[in-house]
């Protein structure tokens, strides 16, 4: 039995790597699925026909989460398609690293404006859709929000940030039957960590041997613990912060 059969979820990001592995994976739990993107049509496009193709229900729809208009579209458009919201997953997001010396004002609200802004401004439309049964609401944040890296001021502040709205958040919303939980992944091996080149190599090898399971994660990894979170299964939990990172410690 499928267990999110009935519910509607949006996913945020969901284009390519954890988003796209999460918009699948609640796809198959029976959940009819908004797949949002900022820019990659055919990414988004490419997800939607995986989840319909295995007899799942999904649309693309099209939105920069860090611009309120856009997310007032998607919105409308998850409405339009399906009437109501019981899933949102805060996926979208953008990192830099740098070192003191090179941060601008451009570097810190790049990260501030969709990490945080974004993510509280999506939340709020998105409870708007939630009906009295409640629903869950996924933040991934990330395994330096709670133990920052160097060079990373910015983008673990922004991280930080993203786990201390969940705790809020789940006290001001529990009344309304909403959980707020947030999942922070390690290193991932994504499609920007190919790009980057850092999936091979001593630094991904040193990667590796850190992490007490032995490697780091795939995106299917995270994309079964928000799977969970989102389910019924999760009924209980609340205003947690989950580090999804095999035991990796910074």
């Amino acid at each position: 039995m499928n267990k999110l059969n009935g519910k509607v979820a949006v996913v945020t990001g969901a284009s390519k790597g954890i988003g796209a592995s999460i918009a699948e994976h609640l796809a198959a739990e029976g959940a009819s699925v908004v797949v949002n993107y900022a820019s990659s049509r055919a990414g988004a496009d490419g997800v939607v026909a995986r989840i319909i193709k295995k007899g799942g229900k999904a649309i693309a729809v099209q939105g920069d989460v860090s611009r309120p208009e856009d997310i007032q579209r998607l919105f409308s458009e998850t409405k339009k398609a399906y009437g109501k919201l019981d899933v949102l997953v805060n996926n979208a997001g953008v990192y830099e690293f740098a070192p003191l010396e090179a941060i601008t004002l451009e570097h810190i609200q790049k990260q501030f404006n969709l990490n945080v802004a974004g993510l509280l401004l999506t939340t709020q439309e998105a409870v708007k859709l939630i009906g009295p049964e409640g629903g869950s609401i996924i933040n991934i944040g990330s395994i330096v929000g709670p133990m920052p890296a160097p060079q990373a001021s910015t983008y673990s502040a922004s991280k930080a940030a993203v786990d201390a709205i969940t705790v809020s958040l789940s006290m001001e919303l529990g009344p309304r039957k909403i959980r707020v939980n947030s999942l922070n992944p390690g290193m991932v091996e994504t499609e920007g960590l190919r790009a980057s080149g850092l999936h091979e190599g001593e630094f991904r090898e040193q990667q590796d041997r850190e992490t007490p399971l032995g490697r780091i994660a795939q995106p299917e990894d995270i994309a079964l613990a928000a799977t969970f979170l989102a389910g019924d299964d999760a009924r209980w939990i609340t205003g947690q912060v989950i580090v999804a990172a095999g035991g990796k410690r910074m």
